[in-house]
């Protein structure tokens, strides 16, 4: 059995070099579908490893508390939008002091400005520097961690004192070659002492998270100076058993500082982290459904393409066909043998379009600074996709060759 399929084999690659450029346009018809295929699942790997490991950070046991929940609310329809007041300072401040659910530790923290320039000595950065007011829990709320250093104290905070934590990205040039911790720098006039420089984050959506300095939250609310300030909680729950119960407690406590009335709905969002992560993932499904669709579109177009140069294979080689039918070969033998032809083509149009669609995809992640993953699904997807489209293709073919009557076929010019 094992000797009769090598010998088909050796038939099927024998007769794909006699007809190569048929062969090779068939191929890479096929290659344009998987490619289509394999690119954008690809892209949607990587997209999902880029969302989850940056959302994997914050732990599945924080919720945060902002202006708005992840998804907007609206009225009517849709016609109108619902506009809810920002979490000021009182309000932040005081939902900190009464939120004393057992096993959690609450954050408060707001960006003072996306544009800072930092200066250490004669050199400066680019005035695209995100400085953050931050408190003692931030970096543990967030999932930072520092690489030198530590994080700010209680007497830090409370005390207001002019230190900082730096992004990574400042030890590649505006601290690079210097031990940074210790090390002053100023930031609209105001110097700072660094006692911190956290891990590298890398970039999201290509932002990058290393480019930013925080500040404890009171200096930089005297720093940044700004109307409207809109601040963010977040708060840690310890034990995941009782996060569900911090959740409601946590929201109740927010409607009493707001003054809410029972019939009143809410006017804030809180959102659990593992709740964004499984929203963003959900809308990346789309993104697979419509990849399955255009590989599927393209595909059908090559396996008629297959089936075409196959019927025509049958058409040029029937003495062929007709001199191994009266030497004793069986249907079955000549169904098997255009069978595996068309499986051997098929595969190398799969194997072609894997190759080129994970370098697309590769290339298009890397513009997009997402998180480049092997794509296993997509590769697997692909070569039961061709596996299918080949035996969907081959199967005319090759019953047409084992119902030749050796005869005919023999008188056939």
């Amino acid at each position: 059995m094992f000797k009769l399929l090598r010998e088909n084999i050796r038939i099927a690659l024998g007769s794909i070099k006699t007809q190569l450029l048929r062969t090779i346009l068939t191929v890479l018809i096929i290659a344009i579908g998987i490619t289509a295929l394999v690119c954008i699942l690809t892209v949607v790997a990587a997209l999902e490893n880029t969302v989850s490991t940056d959302f994997a950070s914050m732990g599945a046991n924080t919720f945060n508390i902002n202006q708005y929940p992840f998804e907007m609310q609206r009225h009517g329809g849709g016609e109108r939008e619902v506009i809810n007041p920002i979490i000021s300072y009182p309000e932040a401040v005081g939902f900190k002091e009464k939120y004393q659910f057992p096993l959690t530790q609450t954050s408060l923290s707001f960006t003072a400005v996306s544009n800072a320039e930092v200066k250490f000595e004669s050199k400066k950065t680019d005035p695209e520097i995100s400085v953050l007011g931050v408190d003692e829990n931030f970096m543990v709320n967030s999932g930072l961690e520092t690489t030198a250093g530590h994080n700010f104290t209680s007497f830090d905070i409370k005390n207001n004192t002019a230190t900082c934590i730096v992004g990574s990205d400042f030890l590649k040039d505006l601290l690079k070659d210097v031990n940074p911790i210790g090390k002053t720098i100023s930031i609209r006039g105001a110097k700072f002492k660094v006692i911190g420089v956290l891990k590298e984050k890398g970039s999201t959506f290509g932002n990058s998270q290393d480019l930013r300095v925080l500040l404890p939250i009171q200096v930089a609310r005297s720093l940044f100076t700004a109307p409207n300030i809109n601040y963010t909680l977040s708060v840690m729950v310890n034990k995941k058993e009782v996060l569900d119960a911090a959740l409601d407690h946590a929201n109740s406590a927010m409607r009493r500082i707001r003054k809410l009335s029972p019939i009143q709905e809410d006017n804030f969002g809180v959102s659990r982290s593992d709740d964004l992560i499984n929203k963003i993932l959900n809308i990346t499904q789309y993104l697979g459904i419509s990849a399955w669709v255009i590989g599927i579109i393209t595909i059908f177009g090559s396996s008629i393409a297959l089936m075409n140069i196959m019927l025509v294979s049958v058409t040029e080689r029937t003495r062929e066909i007709g001199v191994r039918k009266a030497l004793g070969a069986k249907k079955s033998t000549i169904a098997v043998q255009f069978f595996i032809e068309t499986i051997v083509i098929g595969q190398l149009g799969g194997l072609l379009g894997i190759l080129i669609g994970i370098s697309a995809g590769y290339g298009i992640a890397s513009l997009l600074s997402f998180a480049f993953v092997i794509p296993w699904s997509a590769i697997t997807a692909a070569f039961i996709t061709t596996f299918i489209v080949a035996v969907i293709s081959g199967s005319y073919p090759a019953m047409k060759a084992a119902q030749l009557d050796p005869i005919e076929a023999l008188r056939y010019e």
